[in-house]
C-alpha cells in the first residue's frame, strides 16, 4: 500500500497542472483575427518579401491591422490586390507591375575571364573566395544563384550572364536578394531603358576589360531631355520615375552600355 501515497501526489499535481494549464490557455489566448485565413488565401505564398514583410503570413497580418494598403504584393498585382480589397472592404489602389534586370552584359564577347575558378560552381562560392573570376570584379558571376532561386523560371544564363524574361518575370525582387554583386533592379514595367553595367571603376580601366562597360563620360547626362539620368562613382544611372524611353541616351552612349530591358530565353 506504500506505493499509493506516490501515485496520488503524482495524480493530484497533474491535474492541478492540468487545471492551471486550461485557466491559461483561456485568459492568455491571443485572438485571431476570422478574417485572416480569407485574406491569407489571397496572397499567392511565394514568401519573397516584394512587399516589405517576411512573407506573406506577416503582410496578411499588418493588413488586418489596416495599416497597409494592399497593392504591395508584387507577384499577385492588380488580381490579389482587387481580391485584398474586396476581402477587408477598403479601397483598392493601382498597381504597378515590375520586372527585374541584370545590369550587366559582361558575356564572352565583350570581357574575359581573369583566373579560373576552381571551386564550388556557385555566385556565392566564387564572390566570397575570389571575388568572381571575371575580369570586371563588378559584373555577373554567372553561376546561376539567382536562376535556381527564381520561383517562376524567368531568369537564365546566356553566354555566361543571368538575363531575365521580361514577360515572364513578376518582379518579387527574390533574384535581387539572391545576387551576391547585387546587379540587378527591380523596375516598373513603364521603364524600358536601363544601363546594363555596374562597374564602378574609371574609365580607362573599364575600356581594357569590358567592350560595352560603362565608362563614366557623362555623354547620356549631357543629352537627356528629361534629366533622368546621374552620374556617380564612374557609373551612369537612370532614374525610371523621370525616364520618358524616348532612347536618346542609347544613340548618344558611345560604348553601347544602354539598352532596351528585356529578353527571352533565346535572345539576348
Amino acid at each position: 500500500m506504500d506505493f499509493l501515497t506516490p501515485v496520488l501526489i503524482v495524480t493530484v499535481i497533474g491535474l492541478l497542472a492540468g487545471l492551471i494549464l486550461t485557466i491559461a490557455s483561456k485568459f492568455m489566448a491571443v485572438k485571431v483575427d476570422e478574417r485572416f485565413d480569407d485574406v491569407r488565401n489571397c496572397l499567392p505564398g511565394a514568401n519573397c518579401g516584394a512587399c516589405g514583410y517576411a512573407g506573406c503570413d506577416q503582410y496578411a497580418e499588418a493588413l488586418l491591422k489596416g495599416d497597409v494598403p494592399t497593392n504591395l504584393c508584387v507577384p499577385g498585382g492588380a488580381g490579389t490586390a482587387s481580391e485584398l480589397s474586396s476581402v477587408l472592404g477598403v479601397e483598392c489602389s493601382a498597381v504597378t507591375p515590375k520586372y527585374a534586370f541584370v545590369k550587366c552584359n559582361g558575356c564572352s564577347a565583350n570581357t574575359q575571364k581573369a583566373v579560373d575558378f576552381d571551386g564550388p560552381k556557385t555566385c556565392k562560392a566564387a564572390a566570397v573566395y575570389y571575388g568572381g573570376d571575371n575580369a570586371c570584379s563588378y559584373g555577373c558571376l554567372g553561376y546561376g544563384d539567382c536562376v535556381a532561386a527564381c520561383p517562376y523560371d524567368a531568369i537564365h544564363l546566356i553566354d555566361g550572364v543571368a538575363k531575365v524574361d521580361k514577360d515572364v518575370c513578376v518582379g518579387c525582387g527574390i533574384c535581387a536578394n539572391t545576387c551576391p554583386k547585387s546587379i540587378i533592379s527591380i523596375l516598373p514595367v513603364t521603364s524600358t531603358v536601363a544601363v546594363q553595367c555596374s562597374s564602378k571603376d574609371k574609365g580607362a580601366v573599364v575600356r581594357k576589360i569590358c567592350t560595352v562597360g560603362c565608362i563614366g563620360c557623362g555623354i547620356c547626362v549631357k543629352n537627356c531631355p528629361s534629366g533622368a539620368i546621374t552620374l556617380a562613382n564612374n557609373l551612369a544611372t537612370i532614374d525610371p520615375e523621370k525616364c520618358t524611353n524616348c532612347g536618346t541616351c542609347i544613340e548618344k552612349c558611345p560604348v553601347h552600355a544602354i539598352h532596351i530591358t528585356g529578353c527571352s530565353k533565346d535572345n539576348g
